[in-house]
């Protein structure tokens, strides 16, 4: 399971860590490779390579015509990029991968249990803080996951 934030540095190649204990839950699973996608928010969304096969093979169960999920597939799986990283543990993010979620310099990993997310520090931190400062929001929140069973 992914847990925990981690900060790293993007370079100017688009080149990032992948923190060490997220790889060492892939070392686990016994793959190093990640699909990383476009996520519906402004971050990128990382799954471990049989994480990935499970989602499009539930994502290709549902109906093929159906508006939200055709939209779906337009944001996720046409935007997923197969990667694995390299012997110091970076990864390569392309150009449209950064772009999407605003990735500067500072990014910030956020793990999420079976996947990760990849946001701008900047980013992360103002949703957080919008999230945290609205009570009515964090009340809703309490009550979906009441409703949940959380």
């Amino acid at each position: 399971m992914f847990r925990g934030r981690y900060e790293h540095a993007i370079d100017g190649k688009g080149r990032t860590s992948l923190p060490s204990r997220f790889r060492d839950v892939l070392a686990a699973l016994g793959d190093q490779r990640l699909v990383i996608t476009t996520g519906l928010d402004p971050c990128l969304v990382a799954y471990p390579w049989t994480e990935w096969l499970a989602f499009e093979d539930r994502l290709s169960r549902l109906p093929q015509f159906d508006p939200q999920v055709a939209m779906l597939r337009r944001i996720y799986v046409s935007g997923a990029v197969e990667l694995e990283p390299d012997k110091n543990g970076r990864i390569l993010i392309p150009a449209s991968l950064r772009e999407h979620a605003a990735l500067g310099r500072d990014a910030l990993w956020a793990g999420m249990g079976r996947h990760v997310e990849l946001w701008s520090k900047a980013s992360f931190t103002e949703m957080r803080a919008a999230t945290l400062d609205d009570a009515e929001a964090r009340l809703a929140m309490a009550r979906r996951l009441a409703e949940l069973g959380l």
